[in-house]
């Protein structure tokens, strides 16, 4: 296998962009390692990327702020919402983390996401999350802010 050097490349060549449209892993096709910082650490491009992040609006009639492989959100009920992805998972054990917060006026902490609730549904298709707001005691809850990141195999 040889070694192309980029940087020396572009500086000869003269070229200051590369465009290309697929890259294969030498060892495993459909796996890339980029060597990090002081050529001792390595991130695997596929295992080491999240598949399915989702910023939304959950109060009222809920909207999406910005998302990355997220088809549509449904609205199952107070508190509880389904994010539905474009590609779908391999298997049920992919993971998941999030953050919630009520509104623009309640301290960061005084709201929370159900993590648990992510995995219980055993599905690849889409994700549900439960958020509970915490004010006097702790109930189901729409929050304003819902921040989800999902990584795990897609099909």
């Amino acid at each position: 296998m040889s070694t192309i050097k980029v940087d020396t490349y572009l500086t000869r060549g003269g070229a200051s962009e590369i465009a290309i449209d697929k890259l294969k892993g030498a060892s495993s096709a459909s796996s890339i390692s980029v060597v990090g910082e002081g050529g001792t650490n390595t991130t695997n491009l596929q295992q080491g990327l999240v598949k399915v992040w989702t910023n939304f609006n959950g109060t009222g009639t809920i909207a999406t702020r910005d998302s990355f492989n997220t088809a549509s959100l449904t609205d199952n009920s107070t508190g509880s919402h389904s994010i539905n992805f474009t590609n779908n998972f391999n298997a049920a054990s992919w993971s998941g983390s999030g953050n919630t917060q009520q509104d623009d006026t309640v301290n960061p902490g005084s709201s929370y996401m159900d993590m648990l609730q992510i995995n219980r549904t055993q599905e690849t298709s889409f994700a549900k999350v439960m958020t509970n707001l915490n004010f006097t005691n702790t109930h189901v809850g729409d929050a304003k802010y819902v921040q989800i990141l999902l990584t795990g195999d897609l099909a």
